[in-house]
């Protein structure tokens, strides 16, 4: 019988050791601008599970991290930044989410350059005002980006049944996705302004917060529960939804990217542990507890 030439799988390293505590090593190696360098975030954007979650992460550092990088993890989070509006240029995905991004980057930049001055930013004033130009030119490029029509033959969402597009949007987690839909046609506006769906919207969203966990035992027929989401929201955060998240291991202090395919295949749990049972140690690690994890 012959034997086959070995074969030798490279994997790149996508995890990095959090320091517990206020230490030396902490400061000096364990940062956000070494995670990102790290973690390989380039890579996770081309990835449609982990697009929002890298987006929504990037907002929380342009809106309170920025004078943290160091001028290298500047450098890098603007690259990184340029491959996710070429992306959405590209592929037409989720474009609102960027541009949120994009307007609370560009409020921060005036703030720190034009109102405090270049004390607060690491580099040359100048190239921060080179890169609000380059913000706004984004921002053009979004708004003027035009949605082709898709030329399809086949069935369409308006040939399902009443109760398979009600069923669709009661998936939905986001309102202006629900209500950007209900624009769409007549049928779909009827169904998009369903009492039964925005209360199961409010349910998801706030039954957990203070005073609103008896949400899902009204049952009086005259509360308008779109109103009240709207509402609700002025006061509390949403909960957040993602595809795929970084995780964080409890035991060996590490976060990483966990790599579902290399796990299925090669029991590897996305980084070098030694607990005897890693699944047990994992936690999934929202964008405003990674921004947390560097706080010190």
């Amino acid at each position: 019988m012959s034997h086959g030439v070995p074969i030798t799988v490279v994997f790149r390293d996508k995890w990095i050791y959090v320091q517990k505590g206020s230490t030396k090593e902490r400061h000096g190696y364990c940062t956000i601008g070494e995670a990102l360098n790290r973690l390989d975030f380039s890579s996770a954007i081309q990835d449609l599970r982990r697009f929002n979650y890298v987006a929504k992460l990037f907002q929380l550092i342009a809106r309170s991290q920025l004078t943290s990088l160091s001028g290298a993890a500047q450098k890098n989070y603007f690259n990184i930044l340029e491959k996710i509006v070429r992306k959405v240029l590209e592929d037409h995905y989720n474009p609102r989410l960027v541009k949120e991004l994009l307007q609370d980057l560009s409020s921060t930049l005036h703030s720190l350059t034009i109102h405090v001055g270049r004390c607060v930013l690491v580099g040359n004033v100048n190239i921060w005002l080179c890169r609000l130009e380059t913000i706004v030119k984004w921002q053009q490029e979004l708004n003027n980006m035009q949605i082709p029509k898709q030329m399809y033959t086949g069935l369409s969402f308006n040939d399902l049944p009443l109760y398979m597009q009600n069923k669709i949007l009661c998936k939905l987690s986001d309102a202006c996705d629900i209500i950007n839909l209900g624009q769409a046609t007549p049928t779909l506006h009827v169904l998009s302004e369903n009492r039964t769906l925005w209360k199961k919207l409010c349910q998801f969203h706030f039954s957990d917060k203070p005073f609103c966990r008896n949400l899902g035992l009204t049952r009086a027929d005259n509360v308008d529960w779109k109103l009240m989401y709207f509402t609700l929201q002025k006061h509390y955060p949403m909960k957040e939804q993602y595809g795929d998240t970084l995780h964080f291991c409890k035991h060996c202090s590490i976060l990483f990217w966990k790599d579902r395919h290399v796990a299925l295949f090669l029991k590897d749990f996305g980084h070098p542990c030694t607990a005897n049972d890693p699944d047990s140690c994992l936690m999934p690690i929202s964008p405003q507890h990674f921004i947390d994890l560097f706080k010190f």
